[in-house]
């Protein structure tokens, strides 16, 4: 009887959690987005999403030589402005009476933005905002987002476990997450934060919009929302001196054995690399706590080892493991880090002696 009680308990509280991640869409990453689309930027023309497709092209090209595009463009060449740091901006936006304003600190921004003057791109994207009639676009289209929304609570919403972060990690989080789909990003996926003052950190789990070809629905990949909320317990580690000193040699090292995979996906800095490296272990963990091995995930694993340059994955899956099977000793990730940093330094060392072995 007791043990029925703290079954239900247990569910009450998943059912809780669950509902406090609202998936949405958003004006503001439709802007942002479709501003880099109209501006070149390849990852947003991937060109998936069918009429919507179309009907952004139809709507938006006339606007090809706008002053905001062209301000774009210059950021881009000029800045790297491009993949996340697009979404960062885009979340430090807010639509309130036909007016585009920025939330919270620039210095929170992605770095790329660091040299652009923020107030200057602000009023260009405003008059992007009005002469485009960009919000009349938006409401035409809001069946079309509810329909997507519906589909990605029923197809993954409803299968995600919000609450097995907190006990993986060992740690509550106190940010506020928010699931948005970004309709004109076709297979881009994106993880960013924003943060005001006196409020809570929001993290942004940015999922891109992509039909099948041969069904015509939706196709969405649950492991996408699985990476990216992990990133709110891995990255800030990283943020800890003491334990940035422990990688810091280790990730450069990482960073070049992979550099060319690295930088295709825009991931160009060593920090980077190990806070993805250690987020896309923590996603076979998941896989394996609620057995989706047999869905895909040999494909999963392939594609993030070889093709994505993550081939220390194995190792840090096993090494994360063996973190779960002494959760006694480690009460949570955090102090489980050095072992992951001594995990990685061995993958280095032993590398480096099998490539030395094939010169002897």
């Amino acid at each position: 009887m007791k043990r029925g009680i703290i079954t239900i308990l247990f569910a009450i509280v998943a059912m809780v959690l669950q509902a406090q991640i609202k998936v949405e869409v958003s004006e503001a990453i439709e802007l942002m987005s479709i501003l880099a689309r109209t501006a070149g930027n390849g990852e947003y023309n991937m060109d998936m999403a069918g009429q919507y497709t179309r009907d952004t092209e139809t709507w938006f090209s006339p606007y090809k030589q706008h002053a905001a595009v062209a301000c774009f463009q210059e950021h881009k060449d000029n800045h790297s402005i491009s993949y996340d740091a697009v979404a960062s901006m885009a979340i430090h936006l807010g639509v309130d009476g036909g007016k585009v304003k920025f939330l919270g600190e620039t210095s929170d921004l992605d770095k790329r933005w660091t040299n652009v003057n923020i107030d200057d791109f602000i009023d260009k994207l405003n008059k992007f905002y009005k002469d485009t009639r960009f919000h009349e676009f938006f409401e035409q289209h809001r069946s079309f987002y509810n329909e997507g929304i519906k589909s990605y609570e029923t197809e993954v919403m409803s299968n995600f476990h919000q609450d097995w972060y907190a006990r993986f990690y060992g740690t509550e989080s106190t940010e506020r997450f928010h699931v948005i789909i970004g309709f004109t990003n076709g297979g881009q996926n994106y993880g960013s934060s924003l943060h005001v003052s006196g409020q809570p950190r929001e993290v942004f789990a940015i999922c891109g919009y992509a039909l099948n070809p041969t069904t015509g629905s939706p196709f969405w990949d649950a492991a996408t929302l699985i990476h990216e909320f992990n990133h709110s317990f891995v990255n800030p580690l990283l943020d800890v001196a003491q334990n940035a000193a422990l990688v810091e040699k280790v990730g450069q090292k990482l960073f070049m054995l992979s550099q060319p995979e690295m930088e295709r996906q825009a991931y160009n800095d060593w920090r980077i690399v190990v806070n993805e490296s250690i987020v896309r272990a923590a996603v076979f963990i998941y896989i394996k706590d609620y057995n989706l091995v047999n869905r895909g995930t040999g494909d999963f694993l392939f594609q993030e080892v070889w093709r994505k340059g993550f081939r220390w994955t194995p190792e840090l899956v096993a090494c994360l493991r063996n973190y779960t099977a002494n959760r006694e000793q480690y009460k949570t990730l955090a102090d489980y880090y050095p072992e992951i940093a001594r995990q990685l330094s061995k993958y280095i060392k032993d590398e480096t002696t099998r490539l030395q072995n094939v010169l002897k």
